[in-house]
């Protein structure tokens, strides 16, 4: 079961999603003990309150891989992950909008980019604290309610994005050039690059990179008929082997293997025993 909602309107400019998660339903996916997470262009907050904490791996093939722990930070990143996933796990999170990042760890995006960092570095005991409290919640509703909470505590005051990054924005979603939105900001190139990875995590060409990938993967969840011509065509991309490469570097498998995978969630991929 995963159950998600939109944070009341106090949190919107920060929080996009809150969820939980049971998995006591949830398909296994042939018997895969690990799988590919596939970026998303957005931070995370993630409590495990089963008894496993998360780890992850180097690649499909690390034997060892790294325990970090019950409460993470995901940060924004521009390529996949391997998690274990042999243990179902029940959870509590938040997908993140971009300018949260220094109000509720401290930190500014691009410092938490492309790691997991336990919540405990950022949070102190309070992230232990709120852990217990949201296991002692039990319901699934309840606990997305106290996340909800524990998080608005942490806003003493309204913040905005910087309105150059809030422009930005708005127009690389409707695929514009980078150089063209430096222009339209009418600050010097490095500045602009700097205050928008700051913000985000990512610089602007990296971010614009991703929200073309992630147009790719849901025309592809969501039309499993489309060619894969069409779908790169639909995204943006210049030629098929463009829209390849860049498939391959952001999802660590070909658009042929990550059909042939049929995820049951879009983002994440089962890796099949002998194919790592």
């Amino acid at each position: 079961m995963l159950l998600r909602r939109p944070p009341k309107p106090g949190l919107r400019p920060f929080v996009k999603t809150l969820w939980a998660s049971d998995p006591t339903d949830s398909p296994r996916s042939g018997g895969a003990e690990r799988e590919r997470v596939l970026p998303t262009g957005e931070m995370h907050l993630v409590f495990r309150l089963s008894d496993q904490p998360l780890r992850v791996y180097d690649s499909a093939a690390d034997p060892a891989g790294r325990t970090l722990g019950y409460a993470i930070v995901g940060g924004v990143r521009a390529s996949f992950y391997v998690k274990d996933i042999t243990q179902p796990v029940r959870s509590v999170g938040a997908q993140l909008h971009p300018g949260a990042s220094a109000l509720l760890f401290g930190a500014p995006a691009g410092e938490l980019a492309g790691r997991h960092t336990p919540l405990g570095d950022l949070w102190g005991a309070s992230a232990t604290e709120a852990r217990g409290r949201l296991v002692e919640a039990g319901d699934p509703a309840r606990q997305i309610d106290l996340l909800e909470s524990l998080l608005a505590a942490r806003l003493p005051r309204v913040h905005a994005l910087h309105p150059a990054v809030a422009h930005a924005l708005e127009r690389f979603a409707t695929d514009a050039r980078v150089g063209d939105v430096v222009r339209e900001a009418g600050w010097s190139h490095r500045w602009f690059i700097a205050l928008f990875r700051r913000a985000m995590g990512l610089s602007p060409k990296v971010y614009s990179r991703l929200l073309r990938f992630q147009g790719a993967v849901r025309r592809a969840a969501s039309d499993q008929e489309a060619s894969w011509a069409d779908v790169a065509l639909d995204a943006g991309y210049s030629d098929q082997p463009h829209f390849n490469r860049e498939f391959r570097e952001f999802a660590g498998v070909t658009p042929g293997e990550y059909r042939a995978l049929s995820p049951w969630l879009s983002y994440h991929l089962p890796i099949r025993p002998g194919r790592r």
